[in-house]
């Protein structure tokens, strides 16, 4: 369930000041409340774009520095695989926001963020589904213009990412990538928001076309 405004949070997202931790990575954390909402950023300069294009399949723990092959946590029982580099950012980040995702005084967790950020949204969605047992029925995510993350199946799949969702203004490049037939999909709920033919595949998946497409759908909304 959609607790928030899609728009506001995408505004939100694009307006948080955010901290640049290196390796690709920067977030912002603020509490409202009891609730934890968590920002990551959108491509921001080249070492996000090396990121983005390291697309090799690894598995999500040990890097193995011949094969790449890597799995997401230690004496893991379930193995599944994901994207190299968006994995390396979010290894990266996660130490200086592990305590707050952590805090049980908070009872409801949101991670959202935008291109690159979507990406890392996703994988920070996954870790508190994994380590917050006790929180799994109150943490919701948002990839919007979210790449393809995840490769190939993955074990409890449709748990993992039941409270996440890929919002895509229609046909933005950005969330076919890396190709499907490359063995990348996504997981969670998928939303298209805007309309067919309205922007380049290239436009869609700028910060003003989204603006303007969730701008629509909130007002659709109010007028149901």
């Amino acid at each position: 369930m959609i607790k928030d405004e899609l728009y506001d949070l995408f505004s939100d997202c694009l307006e948080a000041e955010y901290i640049n931790v290196g390796g690709g990575g920067s977030f912002f954390i603020e509490s409202r409340g009891s609730a934890l909402y968590i920002f990551f950023e959108k491509s921001n300069g080249l070492a996000d774009w090396h990121s983005n294009l390291d697309f090799g399949a690894v598995l999500h723990s040990e890097l193995n520095e011949d094969t790449r092959a890597v799995t997401p946590y230690k004496r893991m029982d379930e193995e599944w695989y994901c994207h190299g580099g968006f994995l390396r950012v979010w290894r990266s980040v996660l130490p200086y926001i592990e305590w707050a995702l952590l805090d049980l005084r908070f009872k409801r967790i949101v991670t959202v963020g935008y291109s690159h950020g979507a990406a890392l949204a996703l994988l920070c969605h996954e870790y508190l589904w994994f380590n917050r047992r006790d929180l799994r029925d109150n943490i919701e995510g948002y990839g919007f213009g979210c790449p393809r993350v995840i490769y190939g199946k993955v074990p409890r799949e449709r748990e993992r990412w039941k409270r996440f969702t890929v919002v895509r203004n229609y046909d933005d490049i950005v969330t076919h990538l890396p190709p499907r037939s490359f063995g990348f999909r996504h997981v969670g709920k998928l939303l298209t928001v805007g309309g067919i033919g309205r922007y380049t595949r290239i436009d869609a998946h700028r910060k003003e076309s989204y603006l303007a497409s969730l701008k629509e759908l909130k007002k659709n909304k109010k007028g149901t």
